[in-house]
């Protein structure tokens, strides 16, 4: 095994605690924004946990200040429309596997979940958050138009909030989040994990039959606009990367947090 290979096991913790598997984001350094190498860990993860009889319940959660900062942006700058039809390929395979896990998956967010983070979250069926927690998609603030996250944030929110999320790029206090039922369970900080580990042992007790049934269909109610939001997304991203508007100001980014660093340490 490569040493990156051997990093990037380590940027994704897999635990399991009764019935209950865990999935641990550990790249805090990153606000554990996550590599196509780590998004294709967590896909193989939940898929063996979909097929494993002695797992009925996942969590996931992030280890340090962020549950996650969505793509990492040190990957994407170097995008062009070809690779940015493949990326959305990538989420394609990802967010499909998620949504046809046949057992409840809780969202254990210790921090900020943001981008595809944030759409990620919302595929959970229960997220459990603190007051500290920050929720959006603030994609264009990057250059990166948004397709996969109006898709889902309409479905949960209605087109009105869609429109002022996606456009405005900002993040949500946890109290914005919990009153608009994005957050089912706001407590203290260091009570996230446990409130989510007795959320989930709970689910993992229900009936699996009627469990599978009930999320087969929610998958089916929302297939159609899915697939809808996917082939927008190869389109629509390809348009995007080529105009080079992505790489400008993800190179803007980097250069003032660069500059940042160096202010810091004079």
């Amino acid at each position: 095994m490569s040493e990156t290979a051997k990093q990037t096991e380590q940027e994704v913790l897999f635990t399991q605690v009764g019935k209950v598997a865990v999935i641990t984001l550990n790249r805090p350094q990153a606000l554990n924004a996550w590599t196509i190498a780590m998004r294709e860990l967590i896909i193989d993860a939940l898929e063996r946990f979909n097929a494993d009889d002695n797992v009925a319940a996942v969590i996931m959660t992030g280890a340090g200040r962020a549950f996650s900062a969505g793509q990492d942006l040190a990957e994407a700058k170097h995008f062009d429309g070809d690779t940015a039809i493949e990326w959305i390929k990538g989420w394609e395979h990802y967010y499909d596997v998620i949504r046809s896990l046949k057992k409840p998956l809780v969202m254990a967010l210790n921090g900020t979940a943001a981008g595809s983070a944030f759409q990620v979250s919302l595929l959970g069926d229960i997220r459990v958050g603190h007051p500290g927690v920050r929720m959006g998609q603030p994609e264009i603030n990057a250059g990166i138009a948004s397709t996969t996250g109006p898709w889902i944030m309409n479905h949960m929110l209605g087109l009105s909030r869609t429109i002022e999320l996606t456009l405005t790029g900002r993040l949500m206090d946890a109290d914005e989040s919990h009153r608009l039922g994005l957050i089912h369970h706001l407590v203290p900080e260091d009570k996230v994990f446990d409130k989510a580990l007795e959320i989930a042992s709970e689910l993992a007790e229900k009936p699996p039959v009627a469990m599978r049934l009930d999320k087969q269909r929610f998958r089916e109610m929302t297939e159609g606009t899915f697939q809808d939001a996917i082939e927008a997304g190869m389109r629509i991203q390809r348009e995007s990367y080529e105009s080079g508007e992505p790489a400008r100001m993800m190179a803007a980014f980097f250069a003032k947090r660069a500059a940042k660093a160096e202010t810091a340490k004079a």
